[in-house]
């Protein structure tokens, strides 16, 4: 038989191509011998060279790169029975000795095994999505036992993990006859790839995921089929591209999950920006010139402006919309879970860990992570989160296996960052990380012209889910609404939309039928001479606290019995900063 390539998966999944000349090209070209057509694959991306009798791979400067049993390989001469991975497509290399040479010249008998091989991709496939269950010893064993149709055997051991350490520590967990029989043969497969040992009857192969080991398959052999093990070893090689194929296709389950839950979050809100105004366009504009660049974005500005609704924008609009957009709100997370939430964890990492975890950054894989209210991470937090974005790659909780990020970041906050690095609050390095482009997002009170076409874009929304028909405002009430500084920005707007359509009882909205704080805020003499009395007295107050304070805004929130992000939002809406900065500077009060 004449040396062959067998794709195993794939596109072209059954295929069979002859190595009849003296080279094999692979890759997207239309010349190649072998033509892949996904995007990744290069151009030329490898080629196999007959030199004598022997074959030789090499990887043509592929950005991909060339797999030979999981392991990148630049360049390597082949050996029977190889797999060789080109993006998704895996191909076996047969070097031409057929398995009735092995057998001695005696036929083989050839199994119906089509059934086999796909109750063996759903087995692998449930074994992925129950690690750390209650089921997963049931399907191992359910799958040795499959593998014992197709292979005569004495003895099997499916092991999952990803490195030879984690693996012989679960080989000690199982019987003492186990660790006697297989205990060695670990690190000759986790090392070599497919293992062979005629002298004890045993042939084992490791099981990739994505090029990373996965775990092994071994098997100890009757006794009769000792002669055999060469014969048996390509067996057990197709069995395990079934399991990638099982391991992979649980992957991909899980990112539609993700996926769908996403896109079921992005309908049931709204995933666009309302706005004609001046600042809106231009704002539209930089998202149009930014978006396809997949550079990381800081994006500014005060609570309830749409800062995520920029973001979704911003990854809607690049590379990545295809793939996950993943939204962290830095300020919910504690610093015991920060780790665990975004990185994931291992399986046993700590009291509670029954299984293993992917955090958000790998569910953004590809994709986006949007980093919402950023300025309020801890400093020890900061650190951790630096060290990922700057080295792209991230390891589990309890694990040491480094995991690359192919991830786009896009991080928001309400607070003055310079001010905060100034002040010692946030980390230099890392805000320069993140400021590579800054977007402004404008508060409400500077889109005078957009807030009558947010409040009918909200009304419309809130009739629908309320079930009640609400066609406009009246001239009374939009002009109060106009007149009002709307420190809450647009999410208060739509607050104040959705109370008038519950509790209004005319088909328009009147401006009875809006929250009191807008109508007491209605210009008049009187009303005019008494919020200037007011303000005067907060800001004689705020001035006081952070002089008992010392210059320390959290000081001084304490003293004030505010909470220090409504105090630092008081402070600039006030436009205090210039008077605060001269008291700490020992000048003016």
């Amino acid at each position: 038989m004449n040396a062959e390539l067998v794709v195993v998966n794939g596109p072209h999944a059954g295929s069979r191509i002859s190595i009849e000349h003296a080279e094999i090209l692979i890759g997207r070209a239309p010349n190649s011998q072998l033509v892949l057509a996904e995007p990744e694959v290069g151009w030329r991306h490898c080629q196999i060279r007959r030199q004598g009798e022997r074959f030789s791979l090499t990887d043509l400067r592929s950005s991909l790169g060339t797999y030979v049993n999981g392991m990148r390989s630049a360049e390597r001469w082949l050996e029977d029975r190889d797999q060789i991975g080109v993006g998704k497509t895996i191909l076996m290399f047969r070097s031409g000795a057929s398995s009735e040479e092995a057998a001695g010249g005696k036929p083989v008998e050839r199994k119906p095994v089509l059934l086999a091989a796909c109750s063996a991709v759903f087995l692998f496939r449930a074994l992925a999505a129950s690690i750390g269950g209650a089921q997963n010893l049931l399907l191992q064993g359910q799958i040795l036992r499959l593998v014992g149709d197709l292979v005569p055997t004495r003895n099997g051991l499916l092991l999952l993990g990803t490195r030879l350490a984690e693996l012989e520590t679960r080989l000690r967990d199982l019987p003492a006859s186990q660790s006697e029989i297989f205990g060695s043969t670990l690190a000759p497969i986790c090392q070599d790839g497919a293992f062979e040992d005629p002298a004890h009857s045993i042939v084992g192969v490791p099981l990739y995921l994505a090029g990373d080991l996965g775990g092994i398959l071994v098997l100890e052999l009757t006794p009769e089929e000792s002669s055999r093990t060469g014969a048996h070893l390509e067996t057990l090689t197709a069995i395990a591209s079934l399991a990638s194929i099982g391991f992979e296709a649980n992957r991909e389950v899980e990112n539609l999950r993700a996926e769908k839950a996403l896109l079921e979050e992005q309908i049931g809100s709204n995933a666009g920006i309302v706005g004609k105004s001046a600042p809106i366009k231009r704002l539209l504009e930089l998202i149009e010139r930014v978006a396809p660049r997949d550079t990381t974005v800081l994006i500014m500005g005060e609570s309830g402006t749409g800062k995520e609704l920029i973001a979704r924008a911003l990854h809607e609009k690049s590379l990545r919309r295809e793939r996950p957009f993943i939204a962290v709100n830095c300020a919910a997370l504690s610093e015991a879970l920060f780790e665990s939430e975004l990185f994931g964890h291992e399986k046993g990492a700590f009291t509670g860990a029954i299984s293993l975890k992917r955090g958000r950054f790998e569910l953004a894989e590809g994709g986006t992570i949007f980093l919402d209210e950023v300025g309020e991470l801890a400093p020890g937090l900061q650190a951790k989160l630096l060290r990922v974005l700057q080295q792209r790659e991230f390891e589990r909780v309890g694990g040491s296996q480094p995991h690359a990020l192919d991830i786009r970041v896009i991080a928001a906050t309400n607070r003055d960052l310079a001010d905060d690095v100034r002040e010692g609050r946030f980390r230099e390095d890392l805000y320069h990380r993140l400021n590579v482009v800054t977007l402004h997002s404008p508060p409400l009170r500077e889109r005078h012209d957009d807030i009558p076409v947010l409040a009918n874009y909200f009304l419309r929304r809130s009739s629908e889910r309320c079930k009640r028909h609400v066609h406009g405002l009246s001239k009374e009430a939009e002009t109060l609404l106009l007149q009002y500084s709307w420190p809450g920005n647009v999410r208060e707007l739509e607050n104040a939309m959705e109370r008038a359509v519950v509790l209004g009882l005319s088909e328009c909205v009147l401006p009875e039928d809006l929250p009191e704080n807008l109508l007491e805020s209605a210009p008049s003499e009187a009303s005019a001479k008494y919020h200037l009395s007011v303000g005067q007295a907060k800001r004689e107050a705020i001035l006081d606290a952070y002089t008992q304070g010392n210059g320390d805004y959290k000081h001084a929130a304490k003293l004030l019995g505010l909470h220090p992000n409504y105090l630092l939002r008081l402070v600039r809406n006030m436009g205090l900063r210039e008077e605060i900065n001269r008291l700490q500077a020992g000048v003016g009060r």
